[in-house]
């Protein structure tokens, strides 16, 4: 199943050569650096792969990226978010006898004690270990890659039940926060700032009609009867390393956005852009449906990974996550497209109401399956 390529936001990375003895001498890295290889698979932080060869013929290698702080303007909140959430994930991986050095990532501490470093021009730069023996996916070609995907999700949530999801910094403030959201698009709607409200009176009229929507799960907050978790808040198949030889998702890396929130969130964007049929810049919205196969696999891995980590009020929400998260990013791109397209990528004039309409068609097929897939998760909470 081929997928297109997510909306990405609009950020020009800085060319800036790396300087391996800097970082050598400021992460104390030992040997002596044999390659360096700029990797450009990210659209946020500038990242380079480095080799280094030590004096007894072993050879150790490490990544190690540019904050870019246009972006993560508090590196210190950034970083100790990250620290903390992998500290925490070291020790339980320990704890049952796993492998520390694959099964997240490792941060190194700089010179100074902090976990990155300024250089002259006062640009930040942190440094982990790489993980080997691993590959990324980009595509869902099959419901096992699905499974495995929800499985290593579930077990990033699970490890981290216990961490004080209140205790870490807003990276990103209210990222899915719905009600700011809705507000933000009907903002969008009264200003009218690029003339195009009235070629899209139908879009305009679906996310109004669906506000209540907006605000169930913050309700639900607020009540207390859902919990504050450590949420990854970009849980798309990439930031997921799979085993060469297991094809297990073993490590969850990009954390940058990691941040307290809801676990519905995660789950429920993960449904939202890997349980499509169709790519989110499809024009033709007939081929757009939600895959009741690939939404079982996803939860049955997912569930069975999280264990009794989630409250019951959570897993029933589950399937109206996938919904919620579809209607959210929907509504994004719209209010992208009324305010002239000032934040997403776009190929042609139209091409955010295309993605809207695209999440839009989703949600309207999700609603049509709500009963298939509250007993698809029923069914996989009970098998847990």
């Amino acid at each position: 199943m081929r997928r297109g390529k997510t909306a990405e936001r609009v950020y020009v990375l800085e060319q800036k050569l790396l300087d391996p003895l800097f970082i050598q001498q400021s992460f104390a890295l030992p040997g002596e650096c044999g390659t360096v290889q700029a990797l450009n698979n990210g659209h946020i932080n500038t990242t380079y792969h480095l080799c280094f060869n030590e004096a007894d013929g072993t050879r150790e290698e490490y990544v190690v990226q540019k904050i870019n702080t246009n972006v993560f303007k508090d590196p210190d909140a950034l970083m100790q978010n990250i620290v903390g959430v992998t500290t925490h994930l070291q020790k339980k991986i320990a704890a049952r006898g796993g492998d520390v050095r694959r099964e997240t990532l490792n941060f190194l501490p700089a010179a100074g004690g902090k976990y990155y470093v300024r250089d002259d021009a006062g640009d930040c730069w942190r440094c982990y270990r790489h993980v080997g023996g691993v590959y990324t996916c980009n595509t869902i070609d099959s419901e096992t890659v699905f499974y495995n995907a929800g499985e290593a999700f579930g077990a990033f949530q699970n490890e981290l039940a216990d961490y004080p999801g209140e205790t870490l910094a807003e990276t990103i403030p209210n990222f899915h926060n719905t009600v700011s959201r809705f507000a933000d698009f009907e903002r969008a709607v009264e200003e009218d700032v690029a003339g195009r409200a009235a070629s899209a009176k139908e879009e305009i009229a679906f996310y109004r009609a669906r506000e209540k929507d907006a605000h169930v799960l913050l309700d639900l907050l607020g009540k207390g009867e859902l919990p504050v978790r450590v949420t990854h808040n970009d849980t798309k198949l990439n930031n997921i390393l799979f085993d060469e030889k297991t094809n297990k998702g073993i490590c969850i890396i990009d954390l940058d956005t990691v941040m307290p929130g809801l676990a519905l969130y995660d789950f429920g964007d993960s449904i939202r852009f890997g349980a499509n049929t169709a790519s989110e810049d499809e024009k033709d919205v007939s081929k757009v449906s939600l895959s009741l196969p690939l939404y079982e696999a996803y939860t049955r891995g997912y569930l069975g990974a999280a264990g009794a980590s989630l409250t019951a009020c959570e897993i029933e929400y589950l399937p109206f996550s996938a919904k919620l998260m579809t209607y959210e990013c929907g509504m994004r791109f719209l209010t992208d497209y009324l305010n002239g397209d000032t934040y997403f990528k776009i190929a042609y004039p139209e091409h955010n109401l295309v993605r809207c309409r695209t999440q839009l068609a989703l949600v309207r097929d999700m609603e049509q399956k709500a009963d298939e897939m509250a007993a698809i998760t029923k069914q996989a909470a009970g098998t847990r």
